[in-house]
């Protein structure tokens, strides 16, 4: 059913009810505005998503008793809000959250979402985002869609029909943009480090940021190079044009770039539209260790906040502070050790605060969320080198952390390997 306005189209929902927002680049915001008034008159919703871009609305406080987050992933509109209570954060591996829609261990009532525009036959796109979406809307009770123009037609598990939607309203909308990180020395460094292990004939995934771009940045000389990945950004659109990334070596997909959401710049949305060589797939697939495995090669590049002398890797929080959230970085760590000749890395700069903290560390912050485990963690890497930790015991980690990380506090982390761990190094 048609209406006029996105607050006729939101009214349909009803008290109590368990809602899911279509997340990324592809967040419903004008939407979502709309439901910070509509819910003023609801009581007792709940609304589920990954990152959500331009959602501050939601984080009203007056919104108490009406309307409560519950989000997968943290991202800068609700890390205030989770952190001081008003919201909720469910850690949990990306890969899972659509079996938990279909297993019916989440309820969804109402999935919101934001599609394209319909073609001939009445297929709408989901665009740029399907990740868990699909699962959601699959499970939901009703689907309410913005329709709009300016929403890139994407290819792979994103087709909706119009015939589905319980309401619509046809809205446009700016879609979010994701411009690149500016560069630094630093970002460099580590983008020459990172990119020093990558082969011709690799599949990567990478995630988006100034490191992931430094290392694209350097890979321009390899060959046959694939992606199978969660997410991409605009860093691989110089090497695609190059023709670098022929995806020829893949076993799954031979041919196609696979993601599960993308985010960037204009430039990157227009390489998308309409692509049939960009497929986006539900993320239950895309980040499955069984389909990651499959390729060869599979070289999966992740950060980090923290990383401990025995190689534990911190990633969703700064203590107990919650900063981002699991999302797929185990997923491909692990899938990219199953895969034949794969690796992982995790990348990171070696100090923050402005040099004054080693993220290198003896033991991580009191309350620090392990997303990788010791036992997974392959390549760590910082601008000051690589530590290659698999197979190594407890002393040879060490030692060779403390060797990557800032040279001020390498004699520090030596004292603290014995003091914390027993170790001498």
């Amino acid at each position: 059913m048609k209406f006029q306005t996105a607050e006729q189209a939101l009214a349909l929902i009803q008290n109590g009810e368990t809602l899911w927002c279509h997340s990324m680049a592809a967040t419903p915001y004008s939407m979502l505005n709309a439901l910070a008034i509509v819910a003023l008159e609801k009581r007792d919703l709940t609304l589920l998503s990954l990152h959500t871009e331009h959602s501050q609305a939601l984080c009203a406080a007056e919104l108490q008793g009406h309307l409560r987050q519950r989000v997968f992933f943290v991202g800068s509109p609700t890390r205030p809000a989770v952190q001081c209570g008003l919201a909720d954060y469910v850690p949990a591996f990306l890969s899972e959250i659509p079996k938990m829609f279909r297993s019916g261990e989440q309820l969804v009532d109402t999935a919101i979402i934001q599609v394209s525009p319909p073609d001939k036959h009445g297929l709408c796109s989901l665009g740029i985002s399907v990740e868990a979406t699909r699962a959601a809307m699959q499970s939901a009770k009703k689907i309410i869609a913005q329709i709009n123009p300016k929403m890139p037609r994407t290819h792979g598990d994103s087709f909706v029909h119009l015939s589905d939607f319980d309401a619509y309203v046809e809205l446009e909308s700016d879609i979010p943009l994701h411009l690149p990180a500016p560069q630094d020395p630093i970002t460099a460094q580590i983008g020459r480090n990172v990119a020093s292990l990558v082969r011709d004939g690799d599949c990567l995934q990478m995630g988006i940021g100034a490191i992931p771009d430094a290392t694209l940045a350097c890979l321009g000389d390899r060959q046959n190079l694939g992606i199978h990945t969660e997410m991409f950004s605009d860093g691989v659109l110089p090497l695609l044009a190059k023709g670098v990334f022929s995806n020829r070596n893949k076993r799954k997909h031979p041919g196609k770039i696979v993601t599960t959401f993308a985010m960037g710049s204009q430039a990157l949305y227009d390489f998308v539209d309409d692509n049939p060589e960009v497929v986006f797939l539900d993320v239950a697939y895309t980040n499955d260790t069984s389909v990651i495995r499959q390729n060869p090669q599979v070289m999966a590049i992740n950060s980090a906040l923290q990383v401990d002398l025995s190689g534990q890797v911190c990633a969703d929080s700064l203590g107990t502070k919650i900063y981002s959230g699991v999302g797929g970085q185990m997923d491909f760590v692990r899938g990219a050790a199953l895969s034949e000749s794969g690796r992982a890395v995790i990348a990171l700069p070696a100090t923050a605060a402005g040099g004054t903290v080693s993220r290198i560390s003896s033991l991580l912050a009191p309350g620090a969320g392990v997303v990788t485990t010791r036992a997974h963690v392959h390549y760590v890497v910082t601008e000051y080198g690589v530590a290659n930790l698999r197979a190594r015991s407890l002393t040879e980690r060490a030692k060779a952390l403390i060797n990557i990380a800032a040279p001020q506090f390498r004699e520090q982390l030596a004292r603290d390997a014995y003091n914390d761990w027993g170790l001498l190094v």
